[in-house]
């Protein structure tokens, strides 16, 4: 079963719905009145040792429920004050329980950078993402051809967010590269299929040219996996 097809299906519709809600306006306002938003690049490149981004997540495909009644706020502040170099906010409802609720109210409290992940199709969802707060948002390689990507990646940044642009394969990596990505997460996981490869951040690193920031991603579960 093709878990990344299944779920990009229910995204489209719902990006589409968002997209004719006429709530882009409300957005725009939104985001001029923000504070400028924080950089997830230099807060990882400045990190001492290893820079971690510290996610709430509620639940997952893969692994069913994890902690459906944990406060998002609290426990934010619990990664901030143990050294996280940002906080990664899944907004994703349907597979991932996520809430985007949960993103703004971190960011009202946190003081480090702050990263929606989800499933961005459309522009108007990059326009939410600035207007909820996030410093940066998530895209995936795996779902956007090049023109996409660039277009994506163009309008985050001219609402002031950056792009942490996610891959899996060699292909992948040549994309983000060719979009202009200097923020790059290589999942260890395959989204198509679940399965793991913890030796693909590894593999697929020495592609990018200095000046690009790596992330590795993905069952990286004590203080060993990340010496």
């Amino acid at each position: 079963m093709d878990f990344l097809a299944k779920i990009i299906a229910h995204k489209i519709k719902e990006s589409q719905e968002l997209s004719g809600s006429g709530k882009l306006e409300a957005f725009q306002k939104a985001i001029a009145q923000r504070p400028r938003p924080l950089s997830l690049k230099t807060a990882l490149d400045l990190a001492p040792g290893r820079a971690i981004i510290a996610e709430i997540k509620r639940a997952s495909p893969s692994k069913g429920e994890l902690a459906m009644n944990l406060d998002p706020v609290d426990l934010a502040r619990i990664y901030e004050n143990n050294g996280a170099a940002a906080i990664s906010v899944i907004t994703e409802r349907a597979f991932f329980q996520g809430s985007l609720e949960s993103l703004q109210e971190i960011k009202m409290e946190a003081s480090v950078p702050v990263l929606r992940k989800d499933f961005i199709l459309e522009p108007v969802q990059v326009y939410e993402s600035a207007a909820l707060g996030a410093d940066a948002l998530l895209v995936l390689a795996s779902i956007l051809d090049l023109a996409q990507l660039q277009a994506l990646m163009l309008l985050s940044r001219s609402l002031g967010m950056e792009t942490l642009v996610e891959v899996h394969t060699r292909k992948e990596m040549e994309t983000a590269l060719a979009a202009g990505g200097d923020l790059i997460g290589i999942n260890h996981r395959d989204l198509h299929t679940f399965r793991m490869d913890m030796n693909r951040a590894l593999d697929l690193a020495p592609l990018a040219p200095v000046g690009v920031t790596l992330v590795a991603a993905s069952g990286l579960k004590t203080s060993a996996d990340l010496a």
